[in-house]
Parts: structure tokens; C-alpha cells; sequence
């Protein structure tokens, strides 16, 4: 290999590495949303304002369909992680611990499992972490497009929270720190 080629190589994997480090930070993003979250990393649409997510759908890591469609009605909590994602493994108890919780409330989680090269690890971390709701598997973050100008593709973790409309009511973009924060977000989109 030349030494330009060699020094190109070295480049792109310092690149990459630093893509994969910042895209699992809990520190606050602008998204391609055309603005600055709150320093929380909070954002609330009013209900005139929140856009449609657009298609949610695939096979969990199990390897059955999932589809947001089949969800309307209920308020859906939209968890987006990875198993390398230090504060994905942070906030994964306080998610179970929601999720099991508001079950009877007509709130539903959903996981997007994106960036793990196999179902392996992401199946190693829902046992680890008892993940009782489905997680599609999205390895490529296509499935990301459908919150695209609300959810940046490399902001792992990030939570969105649907209305009963299927309507974008909410984001966090990093980890969810709170319970309390996240329950309030679900009360504000319910009511």
C-alpha cells in the first residue's frame, strides 16, 4: 500500500471512530431540525405543531413484523439504541421499569436496535436487561428516515414519543435520565 493510500486509511478510520464516539453521548443535539434543543435535550411539540412519523416498520430481533400502525390509539414511547451505546445500557432499566409500569395505560414502547452488525449482541442486552417490548432490528438506521427533522440518525440513544394520532409529540435526544421526566412527558402527550 503507498503511503498516501496509508495515511487516506488511517484518516478515514479516525474519522470513523470519532463518528461512532460522538453518536453515543448524552449531551444535547441539534438534529437536522433547524434549531437547538433545550439544554435537557428535550424537545415538546404543541399538538397544531407535530408532524406524522412517517413509516415505522420491520422485522424485532426475534424476527417477527412489527409495524407503528399496528399502535394507533395508544400513546408509543419510541427507544432508539444500540448494545455498544454506554448510555443506552444507563437508561435501559428505567425504560423496562416504564415500560412495565404504563403497560395498562395505553402506552406501548417500542425499541429501533440500530448499528449492532448482528442480532446477537442486541438479543445479549435484552436478556441482560430483562427488555420485556420489541425492538426492530435496523442495523443501517433506515428505519430512523421516518423521524427524519426530528431525530438525528447519529444521536444513539434518542426517544421519541408518539400521540394516539401516530403524530411526533415528543423527543429526547440522549439518555433518558429521569422517570419522573419521562412520565411527565407521556401525561403532557396524553392529555
Amino acid at each position: 500500500m503507498s503511503t498516501r493510500a496509508s495515511r487516506w486509511s488511517r484518516v478515514a478510520s479516525c474519522a470513523a471512530a470519532l463518528i461512532l464516539v460522538s453518536a453515543c453521548t448524552g449531551s444535547p443535539s441539534t438534529g437536522d431540525k433547524g434549531y437547538v434543543d433545550a439544554d435537557d435535550g428535550i424537545t415538546r411539540l404543541d399538538a397544531a405543531a407535530r408532524p406524522q412519523a412517517g413509516d415505522v416498520s420491520g422485522e424485532t430481533l426475534e424476527g417477527q413484523p412489527l409495524s407503528l400502525d399496528d399502535y394507533r390509539g395508544r400513546v408509543v414511547v419510541i427507544n432508539v439504541w444500540g448494545s455498544w451505546c454506554a448510555d443506552c445500557r444507563a437508561e435501559a432499566p428505567l425504560l423496562q421499569d416504564a415500560a412495565r409500569d404504563l403497560a395498562g395505560d395505553d402506552v406501548a414502547f417500542v425499541g429501533i436496535n440500530t448499528r449492532d452488525s448482528g442480532q446477537a449482541q442486541a438479543l445479549a442486552f435484552q436478556r441482560r436487561y430483562d427488555v420485556s417490548y420489541p425492538s426492530l432490528f435496523d442495523p443501517s438506521g433506515r428505519t430512523l428516515l421516518a423521524f427524519r427533522g426530528r431525530v438525528n440518525p447519529a444521536a444513539i440513544p434518542s426517544t421519541v414519543i408518539l400521540d394516539e394520532q401516530g403524530k411526533v409529540a415528543a423527543t429526547i435526544i440522549g439518555e433518558v435520565r429521569g422517570r419522573r421526566t419521562l412520565a411527565g412527558l407521556i401525561e403532557d402527550v396524553r392529555s
